[in-house]
């Protein structure tokens, strides 16, 4: 293999005969990840899927030291160790065998443009075709209801019948969104998830959006994911959720406040939605017209309802009766 950056080294065996690996899932922690979904989606599927080390990236080319400040242990006179920042490029194969690559580790705070460059040749040597991401986001909702996700895709077919929450909106960059921008660019398709987080949880781990994350995921890749030891951290941390409530007050007041502003928001998405098909019955221009001269023609030839009988919305051919009589 000839890819080669000074941002990166390459382990021996990917670089001599490196395995195809179409997809690629980032994880890039130190930006926006309410609830702690994306460190623990990734910290799991490295815990329970076979994976190997293929790249590690140089951090000292790519991390301000003094803004992020890694910590260290100082033990009664002397220091005893560091928590180094890593940024490290894995082969995985999911639950069906099927191999992906995830990177994973601390966010880059320089040389955006030069890392995602080192990416995509990264992405070339292993054959990716597509990119994916999850994370999570605070949002005024409760835990009571179905965790909400926003999903979003360089070619938009891929999302199916998913209507969006969000118009354009102005945002702060980050090296993840920076990837699924630039690898777009390059022909990659990409694709990724952001959980709606409770607010009031977003410095926590909060399993149910790490879960909702795990099955965006599956569904947008195709990948085959281990989830049940998700789910039942989701429902640990959901029995630990409703203790702390039955014993605050305040806060369980102002989960109660959010449900009713979440319910007030779902049933006015369904009126929108009873009443786009409403609308969508309705008889068009064109309809309404045919109506018109085929009453023009004969009064009686249109039913009580509006419509010609016999022949629709279609005005009757010349020589014709205009519909018959009535049942």
């Amino acid at each position: 293999m000839t890819t080669h950056s000074p941002l990166f080294r390459l382990e021996a065996d990917a670089a001599r005969q490196p395995q195809p690996a179409p997809l690629l899932l980032v994880s890039l922690e130190g930006f926006l990840d309410a609830g702690q979904v994306r460190s623990t989606l990734a910290e799991h599927l490295l815990d329970t899927l076979e994976h190997e080390v293929v790249a590690t990236f140089d951090v000292d080319e790519l991390v301000d030291y003094r803004s992020r400040r890694p910590l260290m242990t100082f033990d009664s006179d002397h220091y005893t160790d560091y928590d180094d920042p890593s940024l490290v490029l894995y082969r995985l194969v999911d639950a069906a065998g099927e191999p992906f690559l995830l990177l994973h580790g601390i966010e880059p705070d320089y040389r955006w443009e030069a890392f995602v460059d080192a990416v995509r040749q990264l992405g070339l040597a292993f054959g990716v075709r597509r990119m994916v991401s999850a994370h999570g986001i605070p949002m005024a909702v409760p835990h009571t209801r179905p965790v909400g996700t926003t999903r979003f895709a360089s070619d938009s077919s891929v999302l199916g019948d998913y209507t969006p929450l969000f118009g354009q909106v102005r945002i702060p960059s980050s090296a993840d969104s920076l990837l699924h921008l630039r690898l777009a660019e390059s022909g990659l398709l990409t694709m990724g998830v952001a959980v709606h987080v409770p607010h009031y949880l977003a410095e926590t781990q909060f399993g149910d959006a790490v879960v909702a994350a795990a099955d965006a995921l599956m569904d947008l890749s195709g990948l085959v994911l281990p989830t049940t030891d998700l789910v039942a951290m989701a429902g640990l941390t959901r029995g630990r959720i409703e203790e702390e409530l039955a014993t605050n007050d305040e806060a369980r007041e102002v989960v109660e406040g959010l449900e009713k502003r979440y319910d007030h928001f779902i049933e006015g998405q369904r009126r929108k939605s009873l009443l786009a098909a409403e609308v969508a019955n309705l008889p068009s221009a064109e309809e309404i017209g045919a109506q018109f001269e085929a009453f023009l023609r004969d009064p009686e030839s249109v039913d009580e309802d509006g419509a010609d009988e016999g022949e629709g919305p279609t005005p009757p051919a010349e020589g014709q009766d205009g519909g018959g009589g009535r049942s």
